[in-house]
């Protein structure tokens, strides 16, 4: 009878001791996680519906318990596209003991290169600079480089173009973002494209085009490929729809033919254009909200579920800046599959196994991300869009451009 009350006493103890030990006792791990971009200032447009885009999807990986018990927790910080608010943000954060960065501008990312190397940490930054490889063991495009994705419009020139060799302007962001693809396009034309670059125009901050327009008209320019943001591409649109330049049909003699890649179109440029927007060529890995489909449905089912509003549900920033967060995710569950611990080194290891059977298919992407140790580029394929009717329709199917591999 004693043995049995000393029993019941330990186990009463027992109890009282769990019940006042604290939440955490009984929690998963957290494993941390940064974010510097900007949300304000330059690039906004683009880099906000990013934020939201990365914030809803890790809130989403917790709510729904992906890791199980685990948590991630990515702190978010706005840098203004200035570089050195993002090397404070990012010393910052390795103080906190995060063990994988989520950067975002070229210029940025090329000068923290070194600061990766040392750390020895896995970077998916939001710029596809083709630059960002060079001597680089650490960073990780998501999709393929502006290089890629303008050669790719100048191929679809190219190949589309009805009589003598087209003759093409380039329409550039004036920083390292923006000159990132124009000398591997010079390239191209080098090594064989068969196309005249007329010009490349960095445009600045006035928001009258009329001059310009008008000289690559002048000059027998036919298309412009654009590389930048949505603004300026809008008020070109606006402006050459005024002069009554906009061709109606691709490659309209007389007229100029709009193109451009990532940073440049969706569903956030035919809010801005209007109906000027009407006829522009589009480019990049990921999917459209204005195309009905199981990527589309998951996007704007994420964006509902956190209360974004249509702007930032329908942005292709969006999936971006989700689809950046589902590769983080997928890296640390096949670790924690795996058994490993969750470091800076064991993710690494998991995004240089993706490829092959092990490539990783988010529904944000027109095509598999896929890494190696050779390979740091994700998704090989792009899309081309077209607006019709005041929306991206796609313009044939995924495709991976010819001469990024012939000017390597």
């Amino acid at each position: 009878m004693k043995k049995e009350k000393i029993t019941k006493l330990t186990f009463l103890l027992v109890v009282v001791f769990m019940a006042t030990l604290p939440a955490q006792a009984f929690a998963g791990k957290v494993y941390k996680l940064g974010l510097s971009l900007a949300i304000t200032g330059p690039t906004s447009d683009a880099g906000n519906p990013y934020s939201k885009g990365v914030e809803d999807y890790f809130s989403f990986v917790n709510d729904t318990k992906l890791l199980g018990d685990d948590t991630i927790e990515c702190t978010i910080r706005d840098d203004q596209y200035k570089t050195d608010i993002t090397k404070q943000n990012f010393e910052d954060y390795l103080d906190q003991g995060i063990v994988f960065y989520l950067n975002y501008s070229t210029g940025s990312t090329l000068a923290l290169k070194k600061d990766f190397e040392e750390e020895k940490i896995a970077v998916l930054p939001a710029s596809f600079h083709a630059g960002n490889l060079v001597d680089s063991n650490y960073i990780f495009l998501p999709i393929a480089s502006y290089s890629a994705q303008a050669i790719g419009l100048a191929e679809y020139v190219v190949k589309n173009h009805k009589g003598d060799k087209p003759k093409v302007a380039m329409f550039i962001h004036p920083s390292a973002f923006g000159r990132g693809p124009v000398e591997d396009v010079k390239k191209s034309v080098a090594a064989g494209l068969n196309m005249e670059i007329v010009e490349v125009v960095e445009h600045g901050k006035d928001l009258d085009n009329t001059a310009m327009l008008k000289r690559l008209n002048n000059k027998g320019v036919q298309y412009v490929i654009s590389h930048t943001v949505q603004s300026p591409v809008a008020t070109m649109l606006k402006d050459a729809s005024s002069l009554g330049l906009m061709a109606t049909s691709f490659g309209e003699e007389g007229k100029l033919t709009f193109l451009g890649a990532h940073y440049t179109g969706g569903n956030d440029l035919v809010a801005l254009a209007g109906p000027s927007a009407e006829n522009f060529y589009w480019t990049t890995s990921y999917i459209v909200t204005s195309e009905p489909g199981p990527g589309a449905k998951e996007q704007l089912e994420l964006a509902k579920k956190y209360n974004r509003d249509d702007k930032a549900a329908n942005s292709h920033n969006y999936a971006n800046g989700m689809m950046v967060a589902q590769v983080a995710a997928e890296v640390i569950k096949r670790a924690k599959a795996k058994g490993k611990e969750i470091t800076k080194e064991t993710l690494y290891e998991e995004m240089l196994a993706m490829n092959g059977d092990n490539a990783f298919s988010p529904s944000s992407t027109v095509g598999p991300v896929t890494f190696s140790k050779t390979d740091h580029a994700g998704v090989d394929s792009l899309q081309l869009y077209v607006v019709k009717e005041g929306a991206f329709k796609s313009a044939g199917s995924p495709f991976v451009p010819e001469y990024t591999e012939k000017i390597k």
